[in-house]
């Protein structure tokens, strides 16, 4: 098929945020690749089949560089303005190409190796009991306040050597960053950055073997991060690396909640855990859309051809929920082999975090069934509040009690 035979362009709407498989389902009837026109009013291609996928997110022909995407926005679209999304992009591994790509991967891939997070596990646990003593202090919390967002939180934070008097303003933004929308989200970007950008400054003065120190002293072959690379790499560890577990302990424990049987099954065989978590990344994972790629070139996806100069998309969420590998996949199976997902991408841009959290998922979920096996939530299912994050719902409060009477959990 040539991009004559795929002409028609498909409108993302709020309808597509809320019910994104419904769309999913029917566009893959289509093929694996189509066309769509974003909310922003840029015209994307947009992957759906996982074979697809998972080719496109090695492909070092598409293209991810900050600047080629600005670039190519502004000959697209000379009239948008000047704080569009695709016109402020930071200079970090996710917005670029080899070989600053792996200049800067390097520079940051000894502090996530699967050693190092390992050596972490024995801090993760003590968080992680810590926090769920806090909770045992009282009948009812929101668990995504109590627990889901200061465990990840803390890991990061800790590992960037933030002081701990420091953290709740931190654990303040990262809560703005996930749950608010519009001005209130800008701020709290802005006000994150200024403090990095002073942070950065105390620790190239006085440097300790936190992360961050590392970074800042970091070499390789005599290079070193340069001032924007060095603050831009800080803001996108920090954010990602708490935001991927954060949503992941939503998804995981939400699912638990609806499904007495599941968190049984898992509570008497702790040791299936960390399939569960790859599923649980499979069925509901933290990122629904790639980060945006562009062309360069003619390039062959599946059987559709793209033009040189033309923006992609890879649905990761669609391509795991492709029944072409995953047999009935919109239903949650953890005795399923789910770690071929591609929750974490693939290739040379895969999630450099992954190791973290999935230790802190597997520790939390288990620390979580044992402490609380009553755990239950505190509303029915429909009348838990959702808010648009990036295009995608989020959960606003998890509100669970921890005695014995369940609530109707609804459909």
């Amino acid at each position: 098929m040539t991009i004559a035979a795929s002409t028609q362009i498909e409108m993302l709407d709020d309808d597509f945020h809320t019910h994104p498989h419904t769309y999913y389902h029917r566009w893959r009837e289509q093929g694996p690749v189509l066309r769509i026109h974003t909310p922003s009013g840029v015209v994307s291609w947009l992957v759906v089949g996982y074979a697809e996928a998972r080719a496109a997110l090695r492909d070092p022909r598409l293209r991810k560089s900050a600047d080629g995407i600005r670039e190519l926005f502004h000959q697209k679209h000379p009239t948008a303005p000047p704080n569009a999304p695709l016109a402020n992009l930071d200079h970090n591994m996710a917005n670029s190409d080899s070989p600053q790509h792996v200049r800067l991967r390097k520079l940051v891939n000894k502090a996530f190796t699967h050693r190092a997070i390992a050596e972490l596990r024995p801090h993760i646990e003590q968080t992680t009991h810590a926090l769920l003593d806090e909770m045992a202090e009282h009948d009812e919390v929101d668990l995504l306040t109590a627990f889901v967002l200061p465990l990840p939180v803390r890991m990061i934070c800790d590992m960037f050597g933030i002081p701990r008097d420091e953290i709740p303003g931190f654990q303040q933004w990262a809560r703005d960053l996930f749950r608010v929308v519009g001005d209130e989200r800008a701020q709290a970007f802005r006000e994150l950055r200024s403090y990095l950008s002073g942070l950065v400054a105390r620790k190239r003065a006085d440097p300790g073997i936190d992360l961050l120190s590392k970074l800042i002293h970091a070499h390789d072959n005599g290079e070193s991060l340069t001032e924007a690379e060095l603050e831009d790499m800080a803001v996108m560890l920090l954010v990602s690396g708490h935001g991927t577990t954060v949503d992941l302990l939503t998804t995981g424990s939400l699912a638990l909640l609806r499904d007495d049987s599941l968190s049984n099954t898992l509570r008497a065989n702790p040791s299936t855990l960390p399939a569960a978590v790859d599923e649980f990344l499979r069925f509901d994972g933290p990122i629904h859309l790639s980060t945006i790629r562009y062309t360069t070139e003619p390039i062959q996806i599946g059987d559709i051809e793209i033009p040189a100069a033309e923006f992609i998309h890879i649905a990761i969420a669609a391509a795991n929920h492709d029944p072409a590998l995953f047999p009935d996949p919109d239903h949650l199976d953890i005795t399923r082999d789910a770690s071929h997902h591609l929750a974490f991408g693939h290739g040379a841009h895969f999630c450099v975090g992954a190791p973290l959290a999935r230790m802190e998922a597997t520790v939390a979920f288990a620390a979580l069934l044992h402490r609380f096996p009553n755990l239950h939530l505190a509303c029915t299912y429909p009348d838990l509040i959702w808010h648009n994050n990036f295009g995608f719902p989020t959960l606003t409060e998890l509100p669970v009690r921890l005695g014995t009477t369940s609530a109707h959990q609804g459909s």
